[in-house]
């Protein structure tokens, strides 16, 4: 999908800080970060959202939670991360290629306090 940033930077047309790499995903870090640790986990192939991917392929869905924990791991986040998934507009979804936020670094309880 040309008309997809996700899946421009999985063909390497858009550049991005590519920290995981394989067959079935790749992560890199969010532009404009919501923590200290912001990676984005996406599948090589396009699905609009994480309700699409399961429907689709849902071993492809393993291999994105797997490699968001992977990437939690290789940054350092031993003491806890975040594992957010966005679906459709009204939940905040503004890329529609599906994505985990790998978030972590700080404190994320919330309600913040």
């Amino acid at each position: 999908m040309s008309e997809c940033l996700f899946c421009g930077i999985v063909e390497g047309e858009t550049p991005a800080d590519i920290v995981l790499r394989t067959d079935e995903v790749v992560a890199f870090r969010d532009i404009s970060p919501q923590s200290p640790v912001h990676v984005l986990v996406i599948s090589t192939s396009h699905h609009a959202n994480v309700a699409e991917i399961v429907a689709a392929d849902p071993t492809l869905a393993g291999h994105l939670l797997a490699a968001a924990a992977q990437v939690a791991e290789a940054e350092g986040l031993s003491n806890g991360y975040r594992i957010v998934f966005n679906t459709g507009a009204d939940a905040g979804q503004t890329v529609f290629h599906v994505h985990a936020h790998v978030l972590g670094g700080r404190d994320l309880l919330w309600p913040p306090g």
